[in-house]
This record gives C-alpha cells, structure tokens and sequence, in this order.
C-alpha cells in the first residue's frame, strides 16, 4: 500500500499501464550556425499550430467535460500568446542565436527556476500549463503529429505515469482509463481538475510509483483516502470492486442533487461558496453548484507578470472573474505576496529565516503602495460593473495581525476613493473585511470587529500558526490537523464573537470541505462554508443528513474532548450512525 494525495475521488480497480514516455519528449536543442530568421518563421508556424490544437482540444473538452472544463485551455492559449513568452523566445533565437527549441528550453528552464520557489502548491502547479504549451509548440517544431496524445489502450486500465499534463487527460478516453496514478501533482493542478470533470478516480504524489509498480500489476485506486493497493488479495479486490460499483452509483446521484438549494435536514439555507485562481475556476464553481465565489486569490496574476501588473488589466480579470461567477457574487483577497511566493521585481535586500512569519501579505503592501493601490481603485471600479449586473463584491485583506493595520487599510481605500472620484471614475464602495488567520487576531476578534464588515476564516494558516508547525514540512505536518482541541476553541470563540456582533462570517480552506469538519462548524453556529468546486456537491448531499439541532449536539460533545484521536473517533462513530454511506462522502 502507498500513501498519496487524493487528487479525484472514486475507487477505481484495474490493470496497470505504465508509462513512464508515454509523449513524445522534448527535442534537444542542436549546435552549429542558426539561421535566425528561419528560426523565426519555424516558431511563430509552430505556435500557430498549436493553437488550432488548443482549439481543437477544448472543442473536444466540452464534448466531454463541460464548458467551464474546457476553459482550462483557455489559459493554455493565453500562455501560447503571451508576450512575455514570445519575447523570451525570440530574443533566444535573435540575441543567443539558439534554434527555436533551443530557446523554447531555455524558457522552460527560466519559467522552472522561478516556480520552483514556491511552495504553494497551486502556484507550483502552474508551470505544468507552462510545460504542456511549451511542449506542444516543441512537437511541431519536429513535425511530430501531437495525435500521441491519444492513449490507445485495449482495455480498461490504471494509467500510471510520472506526471500528467491537462491536454493529455483530456485525451484519455475515460471508458478506458479507469484510475490514474501519478508521481508529481496536487489537487490544485488542472490536470486534476480535468480528472474529476472525467469522473476518473485520482492519487498523485507518489514518489517511488514507478519504481514498485509494472505493467499488468493489479491495483486499487482509492481517490478518498489517497491510497494505492498493489497487488490486493482476492478478498480485498472483491470489497474495493463493490465499493467501485457503488460509487459511481453515488457520482451520479451527486449530479441529480448539484442544482438543488444548500440546506440543513430541517431546511435551514447554508451558503457554499468556491475558492478560486481564475475565471475557469469560477465558471466551474457554477457548474459545481456554488452560490458564489468566498475567495479569489489575487496573486496569480503578479506571479505570472513580468512586471507589476497594470490598473486596467487588473479591472478586466476582476470583471471577468465576477461575469463568471454564480450569481456574481465574488470576495477578492487582495494581494497575499511574500513567504514562498517572491517576486523578481520586489527587490528583497535580505534573506528571511522564516518568511511565512514575517514581510509578507499586508505587510509587504504597506512598504510597497505601488501594489496596493492600484488593486484596491481595480476592485472598486469592477464592483461597479458587479453592481450593474445585480451582483456583489466584497474586499478581504489577508495576514490581519493587529486592529492598527485594519485602521491603516481603511484609511488607504478612502485614498483610492478621493484619486477615483477626482478622476471622475466610476467605482463602487465594497465591504471591508480581514482574513483571520494569526493567533493574535483571533484572540482580539471583539475589538477587530467595530471596524470590518466582515470576517473570513482561513482555516489552513490558522491551524499552523496555532499549532507552530509547518503544514509542507513532513516532519510536522502532522500537529496541523484543523479537528485539534485548541483549534476548535478558538474556531468556537471567533465563530460566536462574529455572530453576536451582526458581521458575517465565512471559513475558507481545507475545514470548509470536510464533512467531518462541517459537522462541527455547523453546530459552531456557522453557515457560510468556501471551499473547493469539486467537494460543493459532496458537502451539499451531506449537509441533507444533518439537522442544526443535531450538529449542535455533536459540536458540544467534541468541545469537551481532550485529544485529536479523541474528536475523530467519535466523529466518525457518530456520522456513520446518522448518515448513511457515511464512508462515500469521505473525500481524503
């Protein structure tokens, strides 16, 4: 058995297919004299021929997907166009006298560098969309026909590969590849993304995969718990393939329930929101049933820019973000730069120890105005357009440390307000709410709450700042658990001060999509859970089973529980006797 990430949820059991070259490997550049010019004219061929495949692609997407899916590629097309990209090729060819994939491989190696400095998994997750582009021009360039693409295999089987770019799983067919494994890869990556639009059981992240798997070894795949069972016994292979059964029974009863209202067992209305990275992301939440967008993360935009994004480019992804959005209903974060994801053109003069507890988020901003301001008119001047469309835009600052720099956040949007309205530009006043994540903030929430609107909990620093230990170090991962004792006391505290003053509150992060999680938050008095697209239709079915009378019981019972084995064991003890098939609603 190996342990990895549960990228897609499902059971699948079937036949391994290794495929450690399954696509064609990038060409090595070549020596000797370049004609630049030629050069030029084989790039800009080839990249024109990789758009007509990205069209072709996303056409067979939304066969097979559905349109928000599909919009993945539009990101892939947006990188094949962009400038920087092509400046970078081109001053190869033109400057360093590379061949055309000599200069797209120096791209990649420049584009790896750069990304391999974050530790946000999303982020890092990016420049597999980067790769899959920059391969698929390289194909052209050796006049290869990028039909590889097409896993042709005769029978239904457990693709394992080292890693899996999203072009190439819209390309499995799904009937035939019944799970995937993978080395590389996270949740977040599209790819995935792509996977639980297929309905195609997920694990990534397994590092020896390739090494004690072959071809034609029975495997299970259980994309709930991120397990991978090699070579399983007869027993063991007969209850994972009812459990195959059984899921895709459940699957499609999820699809059944997707349009229905957000409610408790006694009718009471919840709000399932999505977080997201990007218009696509916001046009799946649609399509997954969210009644708006809890958190659009900002950063992506910089982190992918050569240079400090513009006002006006800003305002047109924001309007895009909220045209695509259910209900138009979006809340921004503004700008969550610094810890691991650092930019070029930041200028740093020191190295820090620990960044993730130190210049970074809203801290960086105030030193660097150039950031935040122009964000901050950007946001305003979009929720005017929200406005038009019946929808609404709120504003959230991360790393919210102390009741001075919501004071001082304050008085720098009345700024960008007096510079809007001089302009005469039209804007709209949004709500103005902090992202608790420090214990400091928690624990002084009553005299933070006379100057928000409103409060969104990001569960996933929360617990690691509470509990000291680094939720990517494996050595300590394991105190990051968000069902601890002192974490649910503090969530209890925050949750009830919220409430009582009248103000809003929402939980972001990985709590919000965990059924486990759910029970307890809900009897904490919240209704308002943001999440990830994919789980909105598992939380959905699972909030019918559950009354508020019932989750306030089982929220005072684990409120007097003194360890984490403790809260868990009676957990699941309980949810599986009040909800039935307790175990398919576990999604990792």
């Amino acid at each position: 058995m190996r342990k990895g990430v549960a990228v897609s949820p499902g059971i699948a059991v079937g036949t391994a297919y290794c495929a450690n070259k399954l696509f064609l490997p990038p060409a090595s550049p070549s020596a000797g004299e370049v004609d630049i010019q030629a050069e030029l004219s084989r790039y800009e061929a080839a990249r024109w021929r990789a758009e007509e495949d990205l069209i072709a692609i996303q056409q067979k997407a939304e066969q097979q997907l559905s349109p928000s899916d599909a919009a993945i590629f539009d990101v892939h097309r947006a990188i094949l166009c962009d400038a920087s990209l092509i400046d970078r090729v081109h001053e190869g060819i033109i400057r360093h006298e590379m061949t055309a994939q000599g200069a797209l491989h120096h791209s990649l190696e420049v584009y790896s560098e750069a990304f391999s400095k974050f530790n946000d998994s999303y982020l890092r997750e990016r420049l597999t969309d980067i790769r899959d582009v920059i391969q698929r021009v390289e194909r052209h360039l050796q006049n290869d026909s990028v039909e590889a693409d097409e896993v042709l295999l005769a029978n239904p089987v457990i693709l394992v590969v080292d890693e899996l770019l999203p072009s190439q799983v819209v390309g499995i067919d799904a009937l035939k590849v019944r799970g995937i494994v993978t080395r590389c890869g996270s949740e977040t990556s599209h790819a995935a993304i792509v996977a639980r639009g297929l309905g195609i059981p997920a694990v990534s992240g397994i590092e020896d995969i390739l090494e004690v798997v072959k071809t034609g070894d029975h495997l299970v795949v259980d994309g709930r718990e991120g397990l991978v069972i090699i070579d399983p016994d007869a027993e063991a292979q007969a209850a994972y393939l009812k459990l195959e059964r059984e899921f895709f029974d459940f699957k499609d009863h999820l699809v059944e329930n997707r349009d229905l209202p957000a409610e408790t067992a006694d009718g009471v209305s919840i709000e399932l929101l999505a977080n997201v990275n990007s218009v696509s992301d916001a046009e799946a939440a649609g399509a997954m049933g969210a009644t708006g967008i809890g958190l659009f993360r900002t950063e992506y935009l910089y982190l992918t820019h050569p240079t400090v994004p513009g006002e006006e480019e800003q305002v047109q992804l924001y309007i895009d973000v909220i045209k695509a959005a259910p209900d138009h209903r979006v809340t921004i974060r503004s700008i969550d730069l610094g810890g691991d994801k650092t930019l070029p053109f930041l200028n740093r003069r020191h190295r820090e120890s620990n960044p993730f507890m130190g210049w970074r988020s809203i801290r960086l901003c105030f030193e660097h105005p150039n950031f935040l301001q122009p964000q901050l008119r950007a946001v305003m001047r979009a929720a005017a357009v929200a406005r038009e469309l019946g929808g609404d835009v709120r504003l959230m600052f991360p790393m919210i440390t102390t009741l001075e720099e919501i004071i001082e956040v304050k008085r720098v949007v009345r700024e960008a307000q007096a510079q809007l309205d001089a302009e005469q530009k039209p804007y709209a006043r949004v709500p103005l709410g902090m992202m608790l994540e420090v214990p400091a903030a928690a624990i002084s929430i009553d005299l933070m709450l006379e100057e928000v609107d409103f409060v969104s909990i990001g569960s996933n620093d929360l617990v690691q700042y509470l509990m000291a230990a680094d939720r990517d170090n494996p050595k300590v991962a394991h105190l990051c658990q968000p069902l601890a004792p002192p974490v649910l006391q503090i969530l209890k505290n925050v949750i009830r001060a919220c409430l009582d003053a009248g103000k809003p509150v929402t939980l972001c992060g990985e709590m919000a999509g965990h059924t486990m999680s759910y029970a307890v938050l809900l009897g904490m008095g919240l209704r308002s859970f943001s999440m990830s697209p994919a789980l909105i239709p598992y939380i959905k079915e699972f909030a019918r089973h559950l009354s508020i009378a019932t989750a306030e019981s089982i929220a005072q019972q684990v409120l007097t529980l003194r360890t984490i084995r403790e809260v868990r064991t009676y957990l699941a003890d309980e949810l599986a006797r009040l909800v039935p098939d307790f175990e398919k609603f576990k999604i990792s």
